[in-house]
């Protein structure tokens, strides 16, 4: 390990000039130069990793990622972290390395271990090829839009999750409370941001209705424009810190993250006045280098944010309706109008919504039936692998002898 150390510093002409005048220095009359050799290698290697873990944590390195290296790792790759992801390529970057390089990686066939925004990657150090993905700490995925169930990886390695809802026509509970199953499923800290504040008479309402969808649910309110106003969410920017943002297209997602950043560099579009929608302003998922030290990921405006195996999450954000459930007479209620249906009774009684219980009906029915197919999927794949094969031939041939 400690040859590596040194390796890596004599990577430049001014690495090797300092090395040497380094080494020159060291020395004194009468130590013996094999002794000597041996303990300013050691004592400089020590130096090189301190200040490669402080640049590591600058990009969110933490012990959970350095915990999954070996010795053998530690001294033959870098970690790098993947901050955009394009048709075919990523964008990966540490302390003296930025590049666009191929986003396949070695065994890694499914969906799922392909690289994701945030995501953090071993590089082999001579060839500069990925070796593979380190475990990730959370990681967002999704259904993509349409009828093929194909599993799209989000983002990785978040810490906090900005979901930006605008204060006009384009603010939904039912997709708010979409983006907190995905958020409390991968264990990731939910931060509603209310935007457009400036462009209502009446913030309090929307205000409520957000804080509503959870009591311990932090709800912010900001005109992204305003840097003053956007600093309250500074907190949760700090050095080696990840957020996510995620809203549909038009909520100001994109001049939140210039203010954030204190630049202009994304581009923004006004939203249609009959409804306060917009279009997709992002096209890339990428993260952003904030004032504040942290990282943002910016993601594009969600179409369709379909749930699979989110039980987790539903239980979480629907916690009210799961505790009613649980006491009901039949474990196998339907809450339709059996005996002893305390969701039944909770809705004569007025303390429970109908209309949420008829959100979490939907979602809770298809995250089910995603689910369901998923597990179909893999029971397939399993059985194909097990025999030695490829899981189905469409090509409409017959397969040769």
């Amino acid at each position: 390990m400690m040859r590596a150390g040194i390796v890596a510093v004599r990577t430049s002409p001014v690495g090797d000039w300092l090395f040497d005048l380094y080494w020159a220095m060291y020395q004194k009359p009468g130590r013996s130069p094999k002794v000597s050799r041996a303990r300013y290698m050691e004592s400089r290697y020590r130096h090189i990793m301190a200040s490669q873990n402080t640049q590591l944590t600058e990009l969110g390195w933490k012990s959970f990622f350095s915990a999954q290296l070996s010795d053998e790792e530690m001294a033959g790759c870098l970690p790098v972290r993947v901050t955009a992801v394009h048709r075919g390529k990523i964008a990966v970057t540490r302390d003296g390395i930025e590049s666009l390089i191929e986003a396949r990686i070695p065994g890694a066939d499914a969906e799922e271990d392909r690289p994701a925004v945030g995501d953090w990657l071993l590089l082999d150090r001579e060839s500069l090829e990925p070796v593979r993905l380190l475990q990730r700490a959370s990681l967002f995925k999704r259904l993509a839009a349409g009828g093929r169930q194909k599993l799209q990886v989000i983002a990785a390695n978040v810490d906090t999750l900005f979901i930006v809802a605008s204060c006009n026509q384009d603010f939904n509970v039912a997709r708010l409370e979409r983006y907190l199953v995905l958020a409390r499923e991968v264990d990731v800290a939910p931060v509603l941001v209310l935007t457009k504040m400036d462009l209502t008479d009446r913030p309090e309402s929307f205000i409520e209705k957000a804080r509503a969808l959870g009591p311990d649910l932090v709800v912010e309110t900001v005109n992204a424009r305003d840097a003053a106003s956007v600093a309250r969410l500074a907190k949760w920017c700090g050095i080696g810190q990840t957020v996510a943002l995620l809203g549909s297209s038009g909520v100001g997602k994109s001049t939140l993250v210039n203010t954030l950043r204190g630049s202009d560099c994304l581009a923004t579009q006004a939203v249609r006045e009959e409804d306060g929608k917009g279009r997709h302003t992002t096209t890339v998922r990428q993260m952003h280098r904030l004032e504040q030290g942290g990282w943002l990921l910016d993601t594009p405006g969600m179409r369709e944010l379909q749930l699979s195996e989110a039980a987790t999450g539903l239980a979480e954000v629907f916690d009210d309706i799961v505790e009613l459930a649980l006491t009901c007479q039949f474990t196998n209620c339907a809450h339709e109008g059996e005996p002893g249906c305390q969701i039944q009774a909770a809705l004569k009684q007025g303390t429970l919504d109908l209309a949420r219980l008829d959100r979490w009906r939907k979602l809770a029915l298809e995250d089910a039936t995603n689910s369901a197919t998923r597990a179909t999927r893999r029971d397939r794949a399993d059985a194909a692998e097990s025999r030695g094969r490829a899981p189905s031939n469409t090509s409409g041939k017959r397969p040769r002898r």
